[in-house]
């Protein structure tokens, strides 16, 4: 991702507001954090998503696909071979929890893919986000745990470091002679 735009700090004071808005205000309102905890099951997906594209990372782009796909199938596969309970007699196919393994595969491939700076508000999110459904009674610990390590190994099986392309060789002839040039950015 470009650093001219100082993101670092951008990411950094969107998390901060975005706590401060969902909880300060509303904190004892459960409606309210379960509804960020809605909104970031599809934000924190299109923002790994629309990062990659951005920064032209189309290798990127198809890790995050794979890693999505195996984290929803195993998900969704979990949920229908355990069948356990929701807490408070809310639904069934509670283990492992959903939004959180969606937000936490989407914070750990931002955070392997483009390193810890953009990781940690990422992952600070998809924590909110399995405290949010714990809140609204949906989930346990153990579904919300589930769905963190499900998530998390998702996007490590198949997401690399991003790496720019640093070095650049060219070469140029003429008549009389020949040119041999390396370049390599830090």
């Amino acid at each position: 991702m470009p650093s001219s735009i100082k993101p670092k700090i951008l990411c950094r004071k969107l998390v901060i507001l975005f706590i401060i808005a969902t909880t300060s205000v509303f904190y004892g309102q459960n409606k309210t954090i379960q509804n960020s905890g809605d909104v970031l099951l599809f934000a924190m997906p299109a923002t790994a998503l629309t990062g990659s594209l951005i920064a032209g990372d189309y290798e990127g782009t198809w890790q995050f696909a794979k890693g999505f796909a195996l984290n929803q199938a195993v998900t969704i596969g979990l949920k229908y071979a355990t069948d356990k309970k929701r807490p408070y007699n809310n639904g069934d196919r509670a283990f492992p929890s959903g939004h959180t393994s969606t937000t936490f595969q989407s914070a750990a491939f931002i955070q392997k893919r483009y390193g810890w700076s953009y990781g940690i508000p990422a992952y600070i999110l998809a924590g909110y986000t399995g405290y949010s459904r714990i809140e609204a009674q949906k989930h346990d610990g153990w579904d919300v745990l589930a769905g963190a390590v499900v998530g998390i190994g998702s996007a490590y099986i198949f997401t690399t470091p991003y790496q720019r392309e640093h070095m650049q060789l060219s070469f140029a002839n003429d008549a009389d002679s020949y040119s041999l040039g390396f370049v390599y950015r830090f």
